[in-house]
């Protein structure tokens, strides 16, 4: 999920040749020598033939229980993480006045996706205490993407986005000058992170390789620089019941008569 800016990229490729490596090694039939670069995201997370990939939790919770399995939970190393669990920055402009939540009434919104953690169930959870009969925001616009939802507060499409802990960090650390114009403004409530997942059918076996090939790369040594552009220090093992603070977040929003980003 995370392959920009550029030298993401480059090492996720690196990542995933070690793990090939581990997999092939441990036995395992079919495992692809390159990452899938044609198949939709949202695809490949239902595909029949799936050996690896990384979803977002919230769709988890939504529609993936059960059609998927939990591997791994990545823990990353920067600003906003606590373990397995992240957040998202409420960011804004520089050159805006707002001190908190509430002097966001009646702003513009960007967020990435509706069906994102980060940018919409994490923010809607910090904005539904404080909207009346529904609304909060004058609009909300669509940006289909985090980095993207930046650019709209930055060009003065948007005044407000929230953006994963995880995505700021690395723009901040590959391309600062994206945001340059940008603070923060808040941190949302944490929950358990974008999870490494394989198709439902997958054996007990299967997953306890996936499991010790991630393992084995998290500890080797010739992968040092690589976790280190990743920002990548462990994973962790959660299960269902760990997600299911998304799901209750969504919830209480809806006990809040705040059902959708408005």
């Amino acid at each position: 999920m995370y392959v920009t800016p550029p030298p993401l990229a480059a090492g996720t490729a690196v990542f995933w040749s070690f793990l090939r490596d581990r997999l092939r090694e441990e036995g395992l039939a079919g495992v692809p020598d390159t990452l899938q670069q044609t198949v939709r995201y949202d695809e490949a997370w239902v595909h029949p033939d799936l050996l690896l990939a990384q979803t977002c939790g919230y769709p988890y919770v939504k529609r993936l229980r059960g059609k998927v399995r939990l591997v791994a939970t990545p823990v990353y190393s920067l600003p906003g993480c606590d373990g397995p669990n992240t957040c998202s920055l409420i960011v804004m402009r520089k050159d805006t006045q707002a001190l908190s939540l509430e002097d966001l009434r009646g702003a513009r919104a960007a967020i990435n996706d509706p069906n994102s953690n980060s940018g919409v169930n994490l923010f809607r959870a910090a904005i539904a205490p404080l909207a009346k009969d529904g609304r909060f925001f004058s609009s909300v616009v669509e940006t289909g993407g985090h980095s993207n939802s930046i650019d709209a507060v930055t060009a003065g499409r948007a005044d407000v986005a929230a953006i994963d802990c995880i995505t700021y960090g690395n723009t901040l650390r590959f391309d600062p000058e994206r945001l340059s114009g940008i603070r923060v403004l808040a941190e949302t409530v944490k929950g358990p992170g974008l999870p490494f997942i394989t198709r439902a059918d997958a054996s007990d076996a299967e997953v306890a390789i996936l499991r010790q090939a991630l393992r084995k790369a998290i500890a080797d040594p010739v992968l040092a620089e690589t976790r280190e552009t990743l920002s990548l220090k462990d994973v962790a093992f959660l299960s269902d019941a760990d997600y299911e603070p998304l799901a209750e977040l969504e919830r209480n929003a809806r006990r809040l008569d705040y059902p959708v980003i408005g």
